[in-house]
């Protein structure tokens, strides 16, 4: 089974979006952003954390996100109300979008407005039950588990119970991918893989690394 590895960026501006890409485009075909509203979780990212007009001039198709003709793109949204901005995150280019269990707002409706447009993941914290995995896995192309306890920030500390996550949610729903996403690392991916996961989203391992491509390539060996 091939695993794949899909390099996060958590960008504190769109500058950052730009120099991250640069870093890895030619070396993937999807890049996962890491949206934070600042509500649902405490940290707030671009486009939220200061207002520039890059995401504006995305949306009125003046300029692309970066690398767009080489790059998929799928947006984790750490958003309450998603099915208020989801349309707007389908126009500025996803290839899919991530919606969290615990947020505010309507997600079923979210669901609906992004069915048949773009692949649809529901992200469960570490504590989430599978009640609403139970409601609506027909209608999503994966499901991803979060690694961490404070979701929303980088460089934090691998909770072990995501593996035991993993391994129901592939029992339960064995034709569901399953990604990981959060304290992904050279030696807890090995465990994960095993479990079951089949999608592995990975931030400050490869960003962080003093060669991020080199780094992207040791995970792909695994």
């Amino acid at each position: 089974m091939t695993i794949e590895i899909i390099p996060a960026i958590l960008p504190k501006d769109f500058a950052e979006v730009t120099e991250k890409v640069e870093l890895i485009k030619g070396f993937t075909k999807i890049v996962q952003i890491d949206i934070c509203d600042g509500q649902f979780v405490q940290n707030a990212t671009w486009p939220y954390r200061k207002h520039d007009d890059n995401f504006d001039r995305i949306l009125r198709e003046e300029e692309g996100l970066p690398g767009w003709e080489a790059l998929n793109y799928e947006f984790d949204l750490m958003v309450n109300r998603p099915e208020e901005i989801v349309d707007e995150w389908v126009r500025a280019g996803a290839a899919r979008i991530i919606l969290h269990a615990e947020a505010k707002g309507d997600i079923a409706a979210a669901i609906v407005r992004l069915a048949g447009v773009v692949e649809i993941g529901l992200a469960l914290d570490i504590e989430s039950g599978m009640e609403i995995l139970e409601l609506h896995h027909e209608k999503l192309q994966f499901v991803q588990c979060m690694g961490i306890d404070n979701v929303g920030f980088q460089h934090q500390a691998f909770d072990d119970k995501v593996v035991d996550k993993v391994k129901l949610i592939k029992e339960r729903y064995p034709g569901l991918r399953v990604s990981v996403d959060g304290g992904v690392s050279l030696e807890t991916a090995p465990r994960l893989i095993k479990a079951g996961a089949d999608r592995l989203v990975v931030g400050s391992a490869i960003f962080g690394a003093d060669n991020p491509i080199d780094a992207l390539s040791h995970f792909r060996a695994l």
